[in-house]
């Protein structure tokens, strides 16, 4: 029996169909419906409570930022994944302030998005490598590293800087336990310990107190 029930939003039915289709190969995955537009997608949330909303952002009627903000508001457990073309910082930071745990592009692989699909699932967060690096510069760019920030974050064990670097690199956990030649649950000891250490809530919040920290470069 399926475990993750998701529910995909997007104006255009071929994105829909081809996102449909990505996700359903995997046998823990279920597709309980389809939305055009983000007040459609609110309504099936509240109706069909799905695990995984998979957003995209421009929409008409009203946009995946405003359905993220209400659905992260209302639902708080029904987790969203943006997946879209846009990858400015004009969209990415306002959709993950919204509530989105994820961010992918949709010339992402479609293994890519079914593993992001899992990561949002389980709790975490997950980001395409471009999205990542894009998160960093901004922050590097928009405030200059902070010494004193970086004094005060409790600092990292020597294999914690490693799950660190990869995460900077938009790698899922089980990419990074891949690299690192280690288990998923390791992988997800070491980044709830970095979150614990730094007072953060995501993986999203790690990278953007490290890159305001100085602690990792855009690529």
């Amino acid at each position: 029996m399926p475990a993750i029930r998701v529910l995909i939003v997007d104006d255009d039915p071929l994105v829909r169909s081809a996102l449909s289709h990505f996700v359903s190969r995997d046998p823990e995955i279920e597709v309980i419906g389809e939305a055009i537009t983000g007040l459609e997608a609110i309504d099936t949330v509240e109706r069909e409570r799905p695990d995984v909303v998979m957003m995209d952002v421009q929409m008409p009627e009203m946009n995946g930022i405003e359905a993220t903000g209400v659905i992260a508001e209302r639902w708080p457990d029904v987790r969203v994944l943006a997946v879209t073309t846009l990858d400015g910082s004009d969209t990415v930071l306002p959709m993950l302030n919204a509530g989105a745990s994820g961010y992918m592009l949709k010339d992402s692989s479609a293994d890519e998005i079914v593993t992001a699909v899992r990561e949002v699932h389980n709790g975490a967060s997950s980001l395409s490598p471009r999205i990542a690096s894009m998160l960093i510069k901004h922050v590097r760019d928009s405030e200059p590293a902070d010494s004193e920030l970086a004094r005060d974050l409790e600092q990292l064990t020597e294999r914690e800087r490693e799950v660190l670097a990869l995460l900077s690199q938009g790698m899922s956990n089980a990419e990074i336990a891949r690299s690192l030649i280690v288990s998923e649950g390791t992988v997800k000891a070491h980044l709830g310990r970095i979150m614990s250490k730094w007072q953060v809530r995501d993986r999203v919040q790690i990278l953007v107190a490290a890159a305001r920290a100085g602690l990792v470069d855009f690529r």
